[in-house]
């Protein structure tokens, strides 16, 4: 061992001692543990009497194993330095003030690590070591305490490992096989099945450690909620795990920051599950704790993607909020009701322009091109009324749209003029900085002493298939006998 090894060898060895016992004393207290998903017939697995075997026989094999614990902290200290400019330079000596800064982060890794590699030996197939499994799961649930760093992506690795009773380290989906693999096969049937399948022994397992993090703390609970956040991208593991039911409990919990944090959730929980999704909707809808109403804002737009109309109670109320930050979403999420009721679309807007926070009358400004394109007559005066308003804001992103309909379509900005009284010398300054004179045929016009300005381009078309071009597709069925007989896309 290099002599610069060994004070950071035996200060991470200490540290990672302690990080295991502390964390195995606080996974074993939920007693007794959970069995293990595999099992070897001619080896049952033998249950610790107490939590305090479980410990020792974890700080047993970490002492006992020193050589894996140092390919481990070779592996880490690789991992964390900073970039060296010499691969040959000794991490140890160069960088060894920086990572004594270091050990209780080195530390973690490692038991991590440790934790990998025992569930893997208790998930392996072929000789499950069962005495591993105790170690490994207590250590999961000890070391879920936080809601972000390892305890998130790894942790979530390994419960994902234990449902679906498969070594952690492993893809546990096989991506399509295309023409670049060797076993590629042409005439495979398309699309292929790569979803995961639930083990039963395993769901129970890693529904015990789901458990034990909802009964925790606040910590624990966010942890959770991030960890169905990337379950519920497997179908596979909703329901054995109970995914939705820990989403409708845990959007009445009592801490507001973890009901916020369903939210989250909500988009693809619709997905897989449209009516219990609006149900955990509408309870996190009737709390009134700010950082619930702000979270629900936040994933309005996605809402309405999914639910549709659904939605648009959730938009009205959120249209009468008193918090800022709710307005300012909302008010950007209107704009999603023109693609289910145009005539609600536009009645919502003229109340928004109503509206005293200025925040919700430049949201409008967003929608007016699609308006525009909608609603070229304006027959409520949605453009006149927004220029209107006064603000600045909202004038200097109309002025863009008012130029471009001068280019365009100089009647439809004649209707304007027609029924804006104040403000339009600061739209023919504009005018005229682009095109001088232009202004002054407009005031010509205006006061009934000349005529109207003609566009200046033409407003583009999109281009249309003609009647030949869809005449040539072929239908369906000989599309397919194309793609069976002549490609063999299909068996």
């Amino acid at each position: 061992m290099k002599r610069t090894k060994a004070p950071l060898l035996e200060a991470v060895f200490e540290h990672t001692a302690t990080m295991m016992s502390e964390a195995l004393e606080r996974g074993t207290l939920a007693w007794p543990l959970p069995a293990p998903p595999l099992i070897d017939p001619d080896f049952p697995p033998l249950m610790p009497n107490a939590p305090a075997d479980v410990t020792t026989s974890a700080l047993s094999l970490l002492q006992a194993d020193r050589g894996t614990f140092e390919r481990h902290l070779d592996e880490v200290v690789d991992l964390v330095v900073p970039h060296r400019m010499s691969l040959s330079d000794d991490p140890y000596e160069v960088h060894g003030r920086w990572l004594a800064k270091r050990v209780e982060d080195i530390a973690g890794r490692i038991v991590y690590r440790l934790t990998t590699a025992w569930l893997a030996q208790a998930l392996d197939r072929e000789a499950p070591n069962t005495d591993r499994w105790w170690l490994a799961v207590g250590l999961l649930n000890g070391l879920a305490q936080s809601a972000y760093g390892q305890a998130v992506h790894e942790g979530y690795h390994l419960l994902e490992s234990i449902a679906l009773a498969q070594r952690p380290g492993t893809w546990h989906t096989q991506p399509d096989v295309g023409p670049q693999h060797m076993g590629w096969n042409p005439h495979a049937v398309v699309p292929r099945t790569t979803e995961v399948e639930a083990h039963t022994a395993g769901t129970e397992a890693a529904a015990w450690v789901l458990t034990r993090l909802e009964q925790g703390d606040i910590d624990r609970r966010l942890l959770l909620i991030r960890w169905v956040q990337l379950l519920l991208e497997r179908p596979a593991l909703i329901e054995p795990l109970g995914l939705i039911d820990i989403l409708l409990r845990r959007a009445a919990d009592p801490e507001p920051e973890v009901a916020a944090n369903v939210c989250t959730c909500l988009a693809r929980l619709v997905e897989r599950d449209a009516e219990r999704g609006l149900e955990v909707i509408h309870c996190l809808h009737a709390r009134e704790e700010l950082p619930v109403r702000r979270g629900l804002a936040d994933v309005l737009t996605r809402l309405f993607r999914r639910v549709t109309t659904n939605a648009i109670p959730l938009l009205h109320d959120m249209m009468a909020d008193e918090d800022e930050s709710v307005l300012a979403a909302a008010s950007a999420t209107m704009h999603d009701l023109r693609f289910l009721d145009q005539d609600h679309w536009v009645e919502t807007m003229m109340k928004a322009l109503d509206h005293p926070v200025p925040v919700v009358r430049r949201n409008v400004v967003i929608g007016l091109r699609d308006y525009i394109s909608a609603r070229p007559e304006d027959e409520v005066g949605l453009l006149p009324k927004a220029w209107s308003d006064g603000d600045e804001v909202v004038r200097t992103r109309l002025r863009e749209l008012l130029l471009r309909m001068d280019e365009v379509d100089p009647e439809h900005l004649a209707r304007v003029w027609e029924r804006v009284s104040e403000g339009r010398d600061l739209l023919f300054d504009a005018i005229d900085a682009r095109r001088p004179g232009r202004a002054d045929a407009w005031r010509a016009w205006l006061a009934s002493e000349g005529p109207m300005p003609e566009a200046l381009v033409a407003e583009p078309v999109a281009p249309a298939p003609s009647d030949g071009e869809a005449a040539n597709l072929p239908n369906l069925d000989e599309a397919l006998d194309v793609l069976d007989d002549d490609l063999g896309f299909l068996d």
